[in-house]
């Protein structure tokens, strides 16, 4: 009889653990939308080369995520962002330069779309965005103070407004991820290396290549909604 009922019982736990095992390992997918801003610092990669700092500008965007399956996703994205560049000038070997400056700010509208890994449990996770990115120049404007100087030879960016409109490249960076009852916080960190030029770069140009690249920084809200 006392045989009988350890069999019993040890059947009923084999039945019993496994289901519920899989019940707590069972995953849903999941939409969620939202906002962001934060802050750009870009340069230009140029050849010939130009002394260079960061520029920083601001940028903002929609945000849109599906979680297909688990440590798994796809994101896309609708941002605002402020790039280009800011010239160095040589103040020690040339002191006339010393009130010179001159920076180019680029406006793009872009549209990155990401695969989206994650790591982590129901409050907080630990993510790495990785995809294309493609952009659309829709502003630009120079600050410049160059005393009156004419544009000769390397010089020739400081009146060139750009020839391409569209720039496209890969982006990526990693992030922290905090889920609460009001909704998902990302903090978050990126590259983008434009693998376009917004100058031509044909043999009788000025420029071999004219590539953006930019570091930013950014705060994500999402609300599930599915």
């Amino acid at each position: 009889m006392i045989q009988r009922t350890a069999i019993l019982l040890c059947l009923l736990l084999a039945c019993i653990l496994p289901a519920g095992s899989w019940a707590q390992n069972v995953f849903r997918p999941e939409w969620a939308v939202g906002v962001s801003g934060g802050v750009s610092f870009a340069s230009v990669g140029f050849s010939p080369k130009i002394q260079e700092g960061l520029l920083m500008g601001y940028q903002g965007g929609l945000t849109l995520r599906w979680i297909t399956e688990k440590n798994l996703g796809l994101q896309l994205e609708l941002n605002v962002k402020q790039q280009g560049w800011k010239e160095n000038f040589d103040a020690n070997e040339h002191p006339e330069y010393a009130d010179y400056y001159f920076h180019r700010r680029m406006n793009y509208a872009e549209i990155p779309f990401f695969t989206h890994i994650y790591f982590g449990g129901d409050h907080t996770r630990f993510f790495v965005n990785l995809g294309p990115q493609i952009g659309y120049l829709f502003s630009e404007r120079t600050k410049e103070n160059l005393n009156g100087a004419e544009p000769q030879n390397i010089n020739a960016q400081h009146t060139m407004p750009a020839d391409k409109k569209i720039e496209w490249g890969l982006c990526g960076g990693p992030g922290l991820e905090i889920r609460t009852g009001m909704g998902y916080f990302l903090l978050e960190g990126r590259y983008f290396y434009a693998l376009s030029d917004f100058y031509n770069t044909r043999q009788q140009d000025v420029f071999a290549k004219a590539s953006a690249q930019v570091f930013s920084f950014k705060i994500t809200y999402l609300m599930p909604f599915y």
